[in-house]
């Protein structure tokens, strides 16, 4: 019998979390949709894996077996196919670059030519990654390093290092009343509509939401996003604001948007991300040294 390791993920993780809702939350997908796959896994092995109750999710015998057996067998795998794409990758003299937004600003071109000079006939391929994905990739074995915002959901199980720390500012449509201002206090924007990431986004939408910064205010969600453009279009067109890293003011500059300093919330951090199997591998190694060789100048972190 042949089972998708996707199955066997989700069983995990609803295993140690006991309930569907953190699970789901830890998984980035939906409860009913976490609900359908742990189902489909019962129906292919024929046996009952939970006992479901109002109190959370608990493993039935034949559920605390596979629970024994499952984490380890993952593992194997997933070191197993981060080696197979780590080889291909050396083979073909790639580095897979992972990163979301702007990555480490104008630093990147600056990181990514040091790198060149440093492994001739090696190529940085940079792949951006969605919001709903905060490890770009890396987390999965998809990329071998990544610029991230940091913290970020499964950071615990990799390698990090700051490159640069930036204020975070308001994203606004033009004509707000608030646009006028120099600088918006945070608590002036607490009874604002949101842009949002995805729910399932979990820890990187409560961050960007600042939703440990209003003092138990409830936050008003406007509109819901995934990519850049669609989180510009859906503040141009006045459904909601959003706070953003300062340095979003360059890179995202659209008609229609203001950008303006927020005071009273805390600054976003950029850091470098890498697997602890490559502490030991020298390409990666050579690339995390060309990020910290290269921070972005005062200048370049500051709208």
């Amino acid at each position: 019998m042949d089972v998708d390791t996707r199955l066997l993920r989700y069983f995990v993780a609803v295993a140690e979390e006991g309930t569907l809702t953190r699970a789901a939350e830890r998984l980035f997908v939906s409860q009913p949709a976490l609900t359908k796959q742990i189902k489909q896994l019962e129906t292919q092995l024929g046996v009952r894996l939970f006992s479901r109750s109002h109190t959370g999710m608990a493993l039935t015998e034949p559920g605390r077996a596979l629970a024994e057996r499952v984490p380890a067998l993952l593992a194997d795998w997933d070191q197993a196919l981060r080696e197979t794409k780590s080889v291909a990758s050396r083979a073909a003299c790639v580095l897979r670059v992972g990163f979301l937004a702007s990555a480490a600003n104008e630093a990147t071109p600056r990181i990514i030519a040091a790198f060149a000079r440093r492994r001739p006939g090696w190529r940085a391929d940079m792949r951006q990654a969605t919001w709903s994905n905060p490890s770009a990739g890396l987390a999965e074995g998809d990329v071998d390093v990544a610029l991230l915002r940091l913290p970020f959901p499964g950071q615990d199980a990799l390698r990090t290092a700051v490159l640069f720390t930036e204020p975070r500012c308001v994203a606004l449509p033009e004509g707000h009343p608030l646009a006028a201002r120099d600088v918006i206090p945070f608590r002036d924007l607490w009874d604002e509509p949101f842009v949002a990431a995805p729910p399932e986004t979990s820890w990187w939408r409560d961050y960007w939401l600042a939703t440990d910064e209003r003092d138990g205010h409830p936050v008003s969600i406007g509109a819901v996003t995934d990519q850049p453009d669609d989180w510009l279009s859906a503040i141009a067109n006045g459904y909601g604001i959003a706070l953003a890293p300062a340095s979003a003011a360059r890179f995202y500059a659209r008609p229609g948007v203001a950008y303006r300093p927020v005071s009273g919330v805390s600054p976003s951090q950029v850091g470098v991300a890498w697997a602890l199997a490559d502490e030991t591998n020298p390409v990666v190694q050579d690339f995390v040294r060309c990020c910290l060789d290269n921070r972005p100048r005062p200048e370049e972190t500051t709208a």
